[in-house]
């Protein structure tokens, strides 16, 4: 066979794959919406099926006029991508997971977590990726660990975990973990996004040593967890400058009730402190509860400051001085990382965002 031969038979070939373009179009586009194929997208803008996969799989290697094509294809035939089949073929199922260690009545009561979901979803929502939420308290079962790694996700976003949530070091082994808050026992290749706890412990120990207060007691969250651990060693190094030390430490659970008996044991010890600093918004709405039924004002007697500045700071009485931290930025910027992750890039193992005082009637 010539060269010569060659080209001609595959001229006759281009000749009958236009034609076909020509007489396709009344056989295969009478279809319901959501339910046209790649193939009758590819014959209504006269392009090849493989272009129409680049384009919906977000490839660069398209022309102007190509792709505009497409698009108009796309949208008269409302075709609506086979996600699974791509899940198939790329090995990603475009799943994220939320594992939130906890019960679901401290989710579902702490403000913090609605606003850090809220910006964990800003930017998942503007994704390729959805978003699955488990709320999984020591699985127990094993249940969401399981799913998590057995290849159902391509990441995972991990918020308010503790030291004793082994299963949390499971998925972690198998997929890309991202942290809110930092691990207290980081692991190689482990990132996370934060603030600087340790910072907003001083911050507001030095905002009530700045009012004259001396005898400062401190509600904490469990010590299992690092932004406890961490705003704890804030406040006592902020003290040990100024020659002290607190007159009682409590562990109030990050909970309202736990913050309210740990207030309550802090009173009966005789401590007499002139001022408290509570880890979190929550706790101090119960301590400043318990303050109230034991008739000690706030903050002539003891002054209140807390940490988050989340809707419940305002909400209480006195209204809360308090550190705030950006909540749902924190979300968003655990997703960006994570997705970047996911992307192929390198991002910095540590995030740390910015804390501010937020000084009201309470000190």
């Amino acid at each position: 066979m010539t060269a010569e031969t060659v080209c001609v038979r595959r001229t006759a070939r281009r000749g009958r794959r236009a034609r076909n373009r020509d007489v396709e179009p009344a056989m295969t586009l009478k279809s319901d919406a959501g339910t046209a194929t790649l193939e009758q997208v590819a014959v209504r803008a006269g392009v090849s099926r493989s272009t129409v996969s680049r384009v919906v799989n977000g490839g660069r290697r398209v022309s102007p006029e190509a792709l505009a094509a497409v698009e108009k294809a796309i949208a008269e035939l409302k075709y609506v991508p086979n996600r699974a089949a791509r899940s198939l073929a790329s090995r990603q199922t475009h799943a994220i997971a939320l594992v939130v260690p906890e019960d679901t009545m401290r989710f579902f009561g702490d403000p913090y977590f609605a606003a850090i979901v809220a910006g964990i979803n800003d930017r998942i929502s503007a994704s390729p990726y959805m978003l699955g939420l488990f709320i999984a308290s020591q699985d127990p079962d094993d249940k969401a660990a399981s799913y998590v790694s057995s290849g159902s996700v391509d990441g995972t976003l991990v918020v308010s975990h503790h030291t004793s949530d082994e299963f949390v070091g499971r998925i972690a082994s198998t997929t890309p973990v991202v942290y809110g808050g930092r691990p207290m026992h980081p692991r190689d290749g482990d990132r996370w996004v934060d603030v600087d706890n340790v910072a907003g412990g001083r911050l507001a120990t030095r905002h009530l040593l700045g009012l004259g207060r001396r005898r400062i007691a401190m509600i904490t969250g469990p010590q299992s967890m690092a932004a406890s651990v961490d705003r704890l060693a804030g406040c006592r190094a902020e003290l040990a400058e100024a020659g002290l030390e607190p007159v009682a430490v409590e562990d109030g659970d990050f909970s309202a009730a736990g913050a309210a008996r740990a207030m309550e044991r802090v009173l009966d010890s005789g401590a007499a402190p002139d001022a408290v600093f509570i880890a979190s918004d929550l706790m101090a709405r119960g301590a400043l509860a318990a303050l109230q039924r034991a008739g000690v004002r706030v903050p002539d007697e003891i002054a209140v400051i807390g940490f988050d500045d989340s809707p419940v700071a305002s909400s209480v009485s006195p209204p809360l001085t308090t550190i705030r931290q950006p909540s749902r930025a924190q979300g968003a910027a655990m997703a960006d990382v994570l997705l970047a992750v996911l992307s192929g890039e390198n991002p910095p193992r540590e995030t740390l965002l910015d804390l501010e005082l937020v000084v009201r009637a309470s000190a």
